[in-house]
């Protein structure tokens, strides 16, 4: 799992005096929300690294055919306890073959790593006041697990010989 602290990430929404811009500008690694990525799309440089933040009432299917652009899927949990944007980076990772970098952002704790992993998430921003050490120890104490995951899909009793 990467941990991303915002002062390193390369990644930058594209904003203005009042809030992200309705047509961003073409820039390398820039992160853009749904309604800007359409657009741009058109016109971005298939050369050009981009990344989408999408709220986590999207529908990741719909961006099915465009997965080859991101670079990075950044997936929103605005609650802990709202866990639609697990179902997002499963679907994304098992369904759609996405291969690129699916990072959690927003209210992410460190009792959400080990599922966060499980369910296809590579990356994580941590809410303030979270600590990175107890997130990587987290993701250490449940080695194996009875159902299968989209790391390991098949469940343990299909893994274990007879």
């Amino acid at each position: 799992m990467k941990f991303v602290q915002p002062a390193q990430d390369p990644w930058r929404a594209p904003v203005g005096e009042f809030g992200p811009l309705p047509i961003p500008p073409v820039a390398a690694h820039s992160l853009l929300t749904l309604e800007q990525w359409q657009a741009v799309r058109e016109t971005w440089p298939a050369e050009l690294p981009v990344g989408i933040t999408l709220p986590n009432t999207a529908d990741v299917e719909e961006l099915a055919g465009e997965l080859s652009r991101f670079a990075l899927v950044a997936l929103h949990f605005p609650k802990w306890v709202d866990g639609r944007a697990y179902s997002q980076a499963h679907v994304l990772r098992a369904r759609l073959r996405y291969a690129g970098e699916v990072r959690a952002t927003g209210d992410v704790v460190v009792d959400m790593l080990p599922l966060l992993a499980r369910t296809g998430f590579d990356a994580v921003q941590l809410r303030d006041g979270q600590s990175e050490a107890s997130a990587r120890r987290a993701l250490t104490h449940v080695t194996e697990h009875y159902q299968g995951d989209v790391v390991r899909t098949r469940p343990l009793f299909s893994r274990v010989p007879a």
